[in-house]
C-alpha cells in the first residue's frame, strides 16, 4: 500500500507529485485548498515512504487508485503520467482529471528505446552518487532554471533514496510508458491541462492533449512560469485548480 495523508474536508481529490518529489510538495497547495476539500497527497512509487514500493506506471496507478478511491485526481509530470494511465485503465474511479507538466507517452519506438538507456545510465548515476549531490545536479536542469534555493524543495527531495529513485526510472520512466494518445478520446470525465509558457516543449505537447482529448479538455498556460508552476507561480495555480474543483 502506497504512503498518503489526508487533509481537510469536502470532495475529495488526489494529488501526485513528480519525479524526486514527495507529498510534501503539495503543503502549499494544500494549505490553500483544505478550507473546501478533501485532499489525499500520495508519495507515488518508490518516493517518500513509499521509497520500497516498486512499481511500474500500470501497476502504480492500480495502488494509487486503490488509496485514492473515487475522486479528482491531479498528477504533475511523473504523477500526471501515472494519473492519466488511471484514468484510463479505470475511469470509474476518476471524476475530474488535473494534468500538469506531462504526456501521453513517445510514440516513436526509436525514441522510447533511446530514453530507456538515458534513464538507466541516469539511474546508475544516483546510485553512483547518492541521493544529495544528484538531486543537486538534477535541479540544474534546464527544467529547473526559474526554481532558486527558496522554491526547489531541495530539503523535500533529498528525503528520497538512491535505490527508490533509481528503480522509479527503471520502471516509470518516460521511455517505459506506453504511449496512449490514440486512447484519449475515451476520457469522458473534465479535463484540466495546465503548462508553464516558458516549458515550451510541455506547452506543445499540452496543447496536444486538449485537442486529441476533445471539448470535455481545458487548457491553461500559465504566463512567467516553466516546468513546475505550482512551484513557480503557487498564487495562480491554486486558484485556476480551486476554480475547475468547483465547477459543477
Amino acid at each position: 500500500m502506497l504512503s498518503s495523508k489526508q487533509f481537510g474536508t469536502g470532495p475529495r481529490a488526489v494529488l501526485v507529485h513528480g519525479f524526486t518529489q514527495t507529498h510534501e510538495t503539495w503543503l502549499e497547495v494544500i494549505d490553500s485548498l483544505k478550507h473546501k476539500f478533501e485532499l489525499v497527497a500520495i508519495d507515488a512509487p518508490n518516493h517518500g515512504d513509499s521509497c520500497d514500493v516498486s512499481l511500474n506506471l500500470e501497476s502504480g496507478a492500480k495502488a494509487i487508485g486503490e488509496v485514492g478511491g473515487n475522486a479528482t485526481y491531479i498528477g504533475y509530470s511523473l504523477g500526471g503520467r501515472l494519473c492519466l494511465t488511471l484514468a484510463l485503465s479505470e475511469p470509474q474511479k476518476v471524476s475530474r482529471l488535473v494534468l500538469i507538466s506531462t504526456t501521453a507517452g513517445i510514440e516513436d519506438r526509436e525514441l522510447r528505446i533511446e530514453r530507456i538507456r538515458a534513464d538507466e545510465e541516469l539511474a546508475r548515476r544516483i546510485e553512483q552518487i547518492g541521493v544529495n549531490k544528484f538531486i543537486d545536479e538534477w535541479l540544474s536542469h534546464p527544467l529547473f532554471a526559474a526554481l532558486n534555493s527558496e522554491t526547489n524543495q531541495r530539503k523535500i527531495r533529498v528525503k528520497n533514496t538512491a535505490i527508490g529513485l533509481s528503480s522509479s526510472l527503471r520502471l516509470c520512466g518516460a521511455g517505459r510508458q506506453q504511449p496512449t494518445w490514440s486512447r484519449l478520446r475515451e476520457l469522458t470525465m473534465p479535463v484540466l491541462v495546465i503548462a508553464g509558457a516558458n516549458d515550451e516543449k510541455y506547452c506543445r505537447l499540452a496543447e496536444r492533449l486538449v485537442s486529441d482529448i476533445g471539448t470535455n479538455a481545458t487548457l491553461e498556460i500559465i504566463k512567467d512560469s516553466g516546468h513546475t508552476p505550482h512551484l513557480e507561480q503557487p498564487k495562480v495555480f491554486n486558484e485556476l485548480l480551486e476554480n475547475f474543483l468547483s465547477t459543477n
